[in-house]
This record gives C-alpha cells, sequence and structure tokens, in this order.
C-alpha cells in the first residue's frame, strides 16, 4: 500500500519515512500541505495520508477539507500528526474530517497500529467496492459498473481521438438450456460462456453483463475491422465449447449472436448511441439465423 507523508519537520519527515519503508509500505513524501495537495489530485494518489497539522501554505486540516470535499472512487484515510492533544483540537480535527490522531513526538508501536487500522479500513472498502460493482454469478463487471466504466472510456476516446469498439452479445436459445437441463445447468454455460468471452479479449477490455444471458464487452483502441475479427473469434471458441452438465450425464453445446459497432467521433456519438447500434446488429444476427456476427453499419 502507498502511503503520503506531508510533513515540514525535516526529522519528523525522516523518522516516518524510514519507519513505513521498514514496514514495507510504499512511501511518498511532501513538505507542505500545498504540496501533498497536488500529489492526492493525481489519477495513482495515496490512499493513506499522515500529515502534520501546522505546515506552512496548507495546514493539516485545510489538506483534510480539500481531500473530503474532492470526488474520489476510493476512501483516503487521514492521520493527524499534533503537538495539540486538547478536546478541543481532537474535535476540530474530526469536523474537517480527520479519521486518526497522533500526538507529537509519537511512539513507533503506536504508529504502526493504527496504520495497520487504516489499511484494513481501506481494503475492506475495497473489498465492497469490488462486491458492489461485481456479477455475483459470473465475476465480471455488473451492467451499473460496466457502463460507468464505458462512458469514461467513450470519453478517452474522444479526448485522444483513438478508435473505440464495443460488442453485444447473447446466447442463442438460452431459454431452452434452463428449460431442459435446469437453472443449475443454465448458470454453469453462462459462467462458461463468460470464460470464453475473457479468453478471447485483452486485459484493458472491459467485459460486463448487461442482463440475463446478454454480455457486453467495451474495446479501447480497437476499430471496426479489428472488433469483428475478434467478435468472430468470440463466436468461434463458443460454438467449439463443450459443457458438462453438473451430474456428469452429458456434454451440451451452445452458440452466441454478436452485434458490434464503433464510436463516431465525427458526430460526437455518446454511449447510449453506441449500444444502440450494436444491439440493433444483435438483433440483426438473430434474425438472419443465430450464431453469426454482424456489424453497424
Amino acid at each position: 500500500m502507498k502511503i503520503l507523508i506531508a510533513e515540514d519537520e525535516p526529522i519528523s519527515r525522516r523518522l516516518l519515512e524510514a519507519f513505513l519503508c521498514d514496514w514495507g509500505y510504499q512511501v511518498q513524501v511532501t513538505m507542505d500541505g500545498s504540496e501533498a495537495w497536488d500529489e492526492i489530485q493525481k489519477p495513482e494518489a495515496p490512499s493513506l495520508v499522515i500529515s502534520d497539522w501546522i505546515m506552512p501554505n496548507m495546514d493539516g486540516l485545510e489538506l483534510c477539507g480539500n481531500i473530503r470535499k474532492m470526488e474520489r472512487s476510493g476512501y483516503t484515510y487521514f492521520i493527524i500528526l499534533t503537538t495539540k492533544g486538547r478536546k478541543e483540537d481532537i474535535i476540530n480535527g474530526l469536523e474537517a474530517g480527520a479519521d486518526d490522531f497522533l500526538i507529537k513526538p509519537f511512539d513507533k508501536e503506536e504508529l504502526k497500529c493504527r496504520i495497520r487500522i487504516g489499511e484494513r479500513i481501506i481494503k475492506l472498502e475495497q473489498r465492497i467496492l469490488k462486491l458492489a460493482a461485481t456479477d455475483v454469478l459470473t465475476g465480471i463487471l455488473n451492467r451499473r459498473a460496466f457502463m460507468e466504466r464505458m462512458d469514461q472510456e467513450i470519453n478517452r476516446s474522444c479526448r485522444e481521438k483513438t478508435p473505440l469498439s464495443f460488442i453485444m452479445s447473447d446466447i442463442d436459445h438460452f431459454k431452452d438450456v434452463n428449460d431442459r437441463h435446469g437453472h443449475q445447468a443454465g448458470d454453469m454455460v453462462l459462467q462458461k460462456f463468460v470464460e470464453q468471452l475473457i479468453s478471447a479479449s485483452r486485459l484493458y477490455d472491459l467485459v460486463g453483463r448487461y442482463g440475463g444471458e446478454e454480455f457486453t464487452i467495451c474495446l479501447p483502441g480497437t476499430d471496426a475491422s479489428q472488433t469483428r475479427l475478434i467478435a468472430e473469434r468470440m463466436r468461434k471458441s463458443v460454438e467449439n465449447m463443450k459443457i458438462m452438465l453438473p451430474d456428469g450425464s452429458q456434454a451440451i453445446q451452445i452458440t452466441a449472436s454478436f452485434g458490434t459497432a464503433s464510436l463516431l467521433h465525427e458526430t460526437e456519438e455518446g454511449v447510449d448511441s453506441l449500444i444502440k447500434r450494436a444491439d440493433d446488429a444483435l438483433y440483426k444476427a438473430k434474425n438472419e439465423g443465430r450464431n453469426r456476427v454482424c456489424t453497424a453499419g
């Protein structure tokens, strides 16, 4: 875990850095609140901050207050170092948004314990956020999380003028699987299907469950012709897959249909329009006999 130190006093700053490095943490050091504030606004900023209260340019309480006003996906745990130990000082710090206090001169073992508390809270929040963004059955992004990430990718694509494409896929006749073999078999089919989508995707592609047996893939930096090849590779891998039923009695095979669309930069296309074009292409694939890839015009 990465920890940000904001401390203007040289001896205290060196002690903090030495202790944290000895305990295996990545350490980023700043010498006042203003410098720390610049660092905390960066994309890969630390999730835990140890800050002195009294510093030039921006003090610890102002730094903490600014962090609490930020819109960040994850929580920033904030520990204040201070010589102030009065009850009213502690209340002021808590009201500013601090999570914990450590009175100078601090004890090494107490510091370690308080950091471990912050680390546990950060990891717990990360697990909760992951669960909130994950489809329980398949382990991929759920619809809400996928749409949020895709919107970010579209904004980036428009800003950098790079290609971006989208695939919508639907398992053919999935209701028949549930009706003939039961929902346990249906769940297994969904899981195995997702494994094929992931195996044909790159690490930075987004794979999500749109709903039911419909799945979506966002492919940054990929044009229309490349996307069609990827979708065709997915289609073939699904067609060739044999799925053994839970009771081991037989193996079943499935097919899937795919619709693809690529972002239209010239019309400043948004996420809803891109999805609709891919969905229309998927509908066309279904109407033309299923188990095929169709591309939006």
